[in-house]
């Protein structure tokens, strides 16, 4: 059987892009190499009555137009709120963030009156960026030194736009692209823990300090969260993230897309300068008109095709593509309720995030361990409680939690992540438990989950979670190299779909849409 189109990869983007086009009329199948959908946006019970958020765990980024044209709330996607952030402080104090934001800026107001009052207008301008930024996550990416009459309408499209902002906003935009995040919050606050937390933002996922020039723009990045219209707006997704991918792999059968798991893609099949199948690692072939990479650039160019096939100058590109593994996750199952120092007993607070990030000297520290090849001796951490927030994450009066982490860079200075797995979990442990002085009695089981890790488990290279850094230098017509990043490859019928693409990474869904609209044109 001969299909219209095979995506390799059922991650979220692959997903996302089979279902377009299957909405479209076309005949569809994903391949999968593990023996469930999702690649990083999974949930999995490893130890029983508990199901962990393995990699990811949040969503926020999904884009709502997605949500509402492949009617995913019908598969089963339900976000629940995740709506305060509680930054604990070695001293014993806090700075507490929720919904209300009166009582956000009276908590602020205990360590600066004047940061509280300049919260609101930060909110404020960086509602604004966020709204200005999102025309850009759905455009295809111009390529500025195009003359074709189609590329330069959109570059003139795109420069109205951004002069449409007013110079005031086009000058912070400016800065948010080039600055780093705790340089760039320094401008508006004086709260060193309160810098620090907002900075963190701009650090997920990158292998860049809060110092580090271009995080202001992964800060942005994130802010583009949207829930029900409102940014910023960070949720769970009931059932874990992957219901966000089973949600979509409901959709898309629905539109007849075909999902295969266990069938692990070995090469793309290139007969005469085009892709027409690919060869599955058990020795089957399949064929299709055309063939879509789900997977980061890495595996997309230097993996399931032979270099000989490329133009040298996109392989020396892909090469250096950045892509360095820096976040790990420690899942936990508890006996119990955990008891936070600073804000004891049970509350909403339970139901939020804590953010283990004291100040920006404290992450900064963070990094330069990882600069050097080792994991933070005192890491950065997003802790979620899921079952706080889904019940049915754990069993009656237990619950799960989920810490994602940073520093733990891929390659390391010394021994393998096998070998210093445990270590790095310890250290994790021991972090939280100046916290969460109750911690370490009523763990059940722990799951470590370093970059390597995700590397084997999911095929991401380096175990990347954004398919490669959203640096300024791998962003639009640059992401995930010049000349490239139009969702085509230079051989004819291979397209590419994943995070690794514009307009990037997290639980996003636009590359894979995108992509599927640029196909549309061809096939």
């Amino acid at each position: 059987m001969k299909y219209d189109a095979i995506i390799i990869g059922a991650g979220h983007n692959g997903l996302v892009n089979a279902a377009y086009l299957a909405k479209a009329g076309k005949k569809v199948l994903v391949l999968e190499q593990r023996h469930l959908v999702g690649g990083a946006t999974v949930t999995e019970e490893l130890y029983p009555g508990f199901k962990y958020t393995v990699f990811s765990y949040v969503v926020s980024l999904l884009r709502p137009e997605i949500i509402r044209e492949l009617r995913l709330t019908e598969h089963g996607l339900a976000i629940l709120p995740l709506e305060s952030t509680l930054t604990p402080l070695p001293n014993g104090d806090y700075i507490y963030r929720d919904a209300d934001k009166f009582r956000t800026m009276r908590d602020i107001a205990r360590h600066s009156p004047r940061d509280a009052d300049a919260y609101l207008d930060y909110g404020r301008s960086m509602y604004f960026m966020a709204k200005a930024v999102k025309y850009m996550l759905g455009i295809i990416p111009h390529d500025p030194t195009s003359l074709n009459p189609k590329d330069l309408l959109g570059l003139a499209g795109l420069g109205k736009h951004l002069l449409g902002l007013g110079e005031e906003h086009f000058y912070m935009l400016a800065k948010l692209m080039t600055m780093s995040s705790a340089d760039f919050l320094e401008e508006w606050f004086e709260t060193d823990p309160l810098i620090a937390t907002l900075s963190a933002s701009g650090i997920i996922g990158t292998f860049l300090g809060p110092r580090s020039p271009g995080t202001a723009y992964v800060l942005l990045h994130h802010y583009m969260g949207e829930i029900d219209g409102a940014y910023r707006a960070w949720g769970f997704q009931k059932g874990g993230t992957g219901g966000v991918a089973n949600a979509l792999a409901s959709a898309a059968t629905a539109l007849g897309v075909e999902i295969r798991t266990e069938a692990a893609v070995d090469k793309v099949i290139v007969k005469n300068g085009q892709a027409v199948g690919v060869a599955l690692k058990n020795g089957d072939e399949v064929h299709g008109k055309a063939i879509v990479s789900s997977a980061d650039p890495k595996r997309t160019f230097l993996q399931f095709v032979e270099p000989k096939e490329l133009p040298d100058e996109l392989v020396d590109a892909i090469q250096k593509f950045n892509i360095r593994g820096s976040s790990a996750k420690v899942n936990l199952a508890l006996d119990a309720a955990p008891n936070i120092a600073c804000m004891p007993g049970h509350g909403p607070h339970l139901a939020g995030a804590l953010s283990i990030s004291p100040s920006v000297e404290y992450l900064e520290r963070a990094y330069d361990d990882a600069k050097y090849g080792r994991f933070s001796r005192k890491p950065y951490m997003d802790v979620i409680i899921p079952s706080m927030i889904d019940p049915d994450m754990a069993p009656p009066g237990k619950h799960v939690m989920s810490c994602f982490v940073q520093y733990a860079p891929y390659d390391l200075r010394e021994g393998t992540w096998e070998q210093q797995r445990e270590a790095f979990g310890d250290t994790v442990i021991d972090t939280l438990s100046e916290y969460i002085p109750n911690l370490k009695e009523i763990i059940l089981h722990r799951q470590v989950v370093t970059p390597w890790d995700i590397e084997q488990t999911t095929g991401l290279s380096q175990g990347n979670i954004f398919q490669g850094e959203l640096s300024l230098s791998q962003l639009f017509f640059l992401r995930p190299a010049a000349g490239y990043a139009k969702y085509r490859t230079p051989i004819k019928n291979y397209y590419q779909c994943g995070s690794g693409t514009h307009p990037g990474g997290g639980i996003l869904g636009a590359p894979g849409k995108l992509a599927a609209m640029e196909m549309l044109k061809e096939i």
